[in-house]
This record gives C-alpha cells, structure tokens and sequence, in this order.
C-alpha cells in the first residue's frame, strides 16, 4: 500500500531554486490524467479508463492533504467518466454509430454561457463557504466509514475569481466532453492558460509544467474536433 502514500517519493525534481518531490502516486494520477486527454482528443473510448485511473489517484491524494472540497470535486468527475463510457460506447437500436462530434446549438450555447457566468459569480463571492461545506460533508461522508476525520482548517482562497472559474468550466468542459461536444475543448483551454498562471505564481512549477502539456493537447483537440465537426455538417452557433 506504500504506493498509495504521497510520502513514497520517486523522483527529486530540481527546480529553480528549490525540489519537487514527485510520488509515485502522483506521477502515476499525472500520466494517466495525461493519457486521458490525449486520447479524448482523438475520440479514443477507452480515454476514459485513464480518466477513472487519474481521478482516482487524485482523490487519494487530496484525501492525504486534506483538500476534500477537490476530493468531492474528484468524485463527481469519477461519475462523469462512467457516464461518458457508456454514452461513447453505446449504439442506436439499429447498431450504427455513437455519438457525432458537434458544436452546440446556439440555445444550448447561451444557456450554458448563462449559467457558466452565474456560478461563477456566486462561487466567487462565496468560495469560501462553499469549499467549507463540501468539505465538511466530505468528512463526514467518510466518518461514516470509520475515518475518524477531524474537519480541517481552511485558509482562505488566494485566487477566488481565477478558483471559481476554474471550478466551473471544469465541470461544464467535462459534462461537454461525455456528449462530443467541441465546445469543451475551448473551455480546457481556458482552464489550462489559468491553471499554468495560477500554479507558477504559487510556484508550484512541476504542475504549471504539467498544464502547459496539457495546454497544447487541449489545442491540437480542438484543432481534431473542429475538423470532425465540419466533416459531420455541424457548425458553431447553428440552431440545429
């Protein structure tokens, strides 16, 4: 179970001016979550088995530092990746393809830029209470499994628009992802260009690296899908 602990170091990363001491755990989480992308950019099925490998980890590993609002966060994009298998993997009643590669219709688009905006703004104001409760009910919800968890002190959100954002297109990129929708490259871009600012202010430069990795896996998908989506007849914005 030594593999499971963010103690268990397999490299020491040389950094500036200081060491990252990069776990197994982590490193394994890293590339699969890596994978994930990579292959979800080339509308890859099984993209989603490295998906529930890397939540997974993740969640351990916030479980260890006691991040359990992202522990949460962790769980529901665990229910997404099995929800996304299913959808890309399932046929018609005629045995025929799965899910076409498309843009959203221009409804569906303000609906979701609406709500986007709205959560992003409430989550803003409130971060603070709102990662508080989630991770008292993660607590709690593991207290019941014998845990025996004291909630831990929260220090206040140093970024809580950039946070927020974050929070909220990852939610809705992922949602967007389970139905092929294109638009849920755009928003991993987005989340990438913040994350790769975000994380090298608070230096933590191993995980700014990551993000910019990401970050170019995130435009070649975009560049994939839109070719899709072209080839499927579906353009933005249409009212289809």
């Amino acid at each position: 179970m030594d593999f499971f602990s963010t103690t268990n170091i397999l490299v020491n990363i040389p950094l500036w001016n200081s060491v990252y001491e990069l776990s197994y755990i982590e490193a394994v989480g890293t590339i699969a979550g890596l994978l994930c992308i990579l292959l979800a950019s080339f509308e890859k099925t099984i993209n989603y088995l490295f998906g529930l490998i890397n939540v997974t980890l993740f969640g351990v590993i916030f479980f260890q530092i006691q991040l359990y609002a992202n522990l949460l966060l962790q769980v529901f994009f665990f229910v997404a990746n099995i929800y996304g298998w299913y959808a890309w993997s399932r046929v018609d009643n005629s045995q025929q393809t799965e899910l076409k590669i498309r843009w959203l219709s221009l409804p569906k688009a303000m609906i979701t830029v609406v709500i986007s905006v709205l959560a992003i703004a409430y989550l803003t104001f409130n971060i603070d209470m709102v990662f508080g409760v989630l991770a008292a009910w993660a607590v709690d919800a593991l207290n019941l499994f014998g845990a025996n968890l004291q909630m831990p002190v929260l220090e206040p959100d140093a970024f809580p628009f950039w946070d927020s954002t974050m929070t909220v297109l990852s939610v809705f990129a992922m949602i967007l992802m389970t139905r092929k929708y294109v638009e849920n490259w755009i928003l991993w871009v987005i989340i990438n260009v913040i994350s790769i600012v975000i994380f090298y202010k608070q230096g933590v430069y191993a995980m700014s690296l990551e993000y910019l990795i990401l970050l170019g896996i995130a435009l070649n998908g975009s560049r994939l899908w839109f070719k899709s989506a072209k080839q499927n007849g579906s353009s933005p914005l249409s009212n289809q």
